[in-house]
């Protein structure tokens, strides 16, 4: 957990960039929607998304190949997102939720 708090936004940092279509992320992908009501959406950019907005770049490239797959992965990483791009309130919802998962 220390690691995902401390070392995540530094290790793997990120800003938001262009709007580009791609799949939502961070508190713009459950569970973080139903509890953020945010003006600022993020997605990872891929050509088969259904939504536009400012794209930030995955952990890795295979992800869109692996949440296609994994709909808990996919919600694990969309937390990661949220310690690595959001605010303050964004970060410590996500790493609630995490601890409860992981821990």
């Amino acid at each position: 957990m220390d690691l995902l708090q401390y070392g995540v936004p530094f290790v793997f940092p990120q800003q938001p960039g262009n709007v580009v279509r791609g799949v939502p992320t961070a508190h713009s992908a459950a569970p973080l929607k139903k509890l953020i009501e945010s003006t600022e959406h993020y997605v990872w950019p891929y050509a088969k998304g259904t939504v536009r907005r400012h794209g930030i770049q995955p952990l890795f490239n295979t992800v869109m190949q692996a949440v296609e797959l994994d709909a808990q992965l996919y919600e694990l990483l969309s937390l990661v997102d949220a310690v690595r791009v959001g605010k303050v309130r964004e970060k410590n919802l996500a790493l609630d939720i995490l601890r409860k998962r992981i821990c």
